[in-house]
This record gives C-alpha cells, structure tokens and sequence, in this order.
C-alpha cells in the first residue's frame, strides 16, 4: 500500500535519512519515537506536506513523491484535530467534499451517513470551541474519512484525550479499520498505545528508521 523508498528530507536542522519501509494493504502501523525523532515528520512526508530530497514515495505502486496532499486520496487528523474554528462541524467535514466538487445533496447524505455512524449528528451545527476533545477528534475523523480515504494518516490522536476517552477512540478507531477497509498508520510516544492498536511498529531516532517489529512482540528494550 505504502513504499517509501531511500526516503531523504532536510528541514533546517533537522533530517530523516534514507527511510526503507512498506506498509501492507489493510494494515494499522504505528511509527513510535521519542519526542524530536523525526515522527510527525515521516508522516507528513508521506501526506505531501514536504517534497523529498531523494527517494521516493509510492502509494498502490504509484510514485506520488511530488504530489500535492489533496491528490493522494488519504485523509490526515491532526495531533491538535485542526478544525476550522470559523466553520461549523458540518462545514468543516464538508470541506473536502467541496473541493471534490459533489453536489450539495450528495455531500449531504455523505455527511449525515458518517456522523451517524461516529455519533456526532447533534454537534454538526456546532462550533469547534465548544466541543469536548473527544468531540472534536470525532469531528476530525468525520472531515478525514468523508472522501472515503484508502489511507488515514493521523498524528499522535490520542495524546491530549483522558483515559476514559481514549479507551473510547481506541473501539472508535478499531471499527473505522474495520468498516472502511482503509490502512492506518499513526505516530505516538505510548508503546501501550502502540501494542493495543498496531500490527506493526516502526521505531523511529534521530531521523532513522531503526526497526520495524510486530506489535505483540514490541518491548521497552526494543526502543531504547
């Protein structure tokens, strides 16, 4: 599904070097590192946020290495969720369907069809200030999944949620695998989160990949 192929990125100080990896179609991969090590910035890579210095970037065996974002056919959530503070939850997953150019009826029924699903129909007339962070990541995964992604690419979701809120997403996010068949990959610092949601994990430093491990078999040892 995803091939990133001597991947090279230089960002003023900072720069992830020559990154190998292949993600499998279906699969949920974590990318886990500490703070600083080049996490979010592999994952906005493959968005389409930077243009890499060498190597390239294959999605379905398609080079999409100088590809804009909105033409990789993924959607992103954002460690802080990004909604649009000025627009209303429905306008706000609405967004990307306007960009597709749908007509309004077809957004229409896109968009309740979802909410329903991710139980957010009383907050589409809702401002982003005045939701819950639980709330508000589900906002953000509606405006991520409405353009029916085949890849959902989302940075560290879970970091500013309470534990009983984040044990909700957890079967949130496990039934959206589920539902719309669509790879995974999301970056967090929690091995727990990593082993509770992952298939795999790639273990990330200093801009280095340094290991890819199954999930179930993943240690402290083995990060650090």
């Amino acid at each position: 599904m995803v091939k990133l192929q001597n991947l090279s990125i230089k960002l003023d100080k900072f720069e992830l070097k020559s990154i190998n990896l292949n993600i499998e179609q279906g699969e949920i991969f974590a990318i886990l590192g500490p703070t600083g090590s080049g996490k979010s910035t592999l994952l906005e890579s493959i968005a389409g946020f930077y243009i890499p210095d060498n190597g390239k970037i294959f999605i379905n065996g398609r080079d999409i290495s100088f590809l804009p974002p909105e033409e990789r056919n993924l959607g992103f959530v954002y460690q802080d969720y990004s909604l649009f503070p000025h627009l209303t939850v429905y306008k706000n997953i609405e967004f990307g369907l306007k960009i597709k150019q749908l007509f309004k009826g077809e957004r229409s029924k896109k968009i309740n069809e979802l909410t329903d699903f991710l139980g957010i129909t009383h907050l589409l007339d809702r401002y982003p200030n005045s939701l819950s962070g639980g709330e508000q990541q589900r906002a953000a995964l509606a405006r991520a999944l409405v353009i029916n992604p085949k890849l959902l690419l989302m940075d560290e979701p879970f970091s500013s949620l309470d534990s009983n809120t984040k044990e909700k997403m957890y079967d949130v996010l496990q039934t959206i695998h589920k539902k719309f068949n669509c790879t995974i990959i999301f970056v967090t610092h929690d091995i727990s989160e990593a082993k509770r949601l992952a298939n795999r994990v790639g273990i990330i430093c200093n801009g280095s990949l340094k290991v890819v491990h199954q999930a179930d078999k993943l240690t402290e040892a083995m990060i650090y």
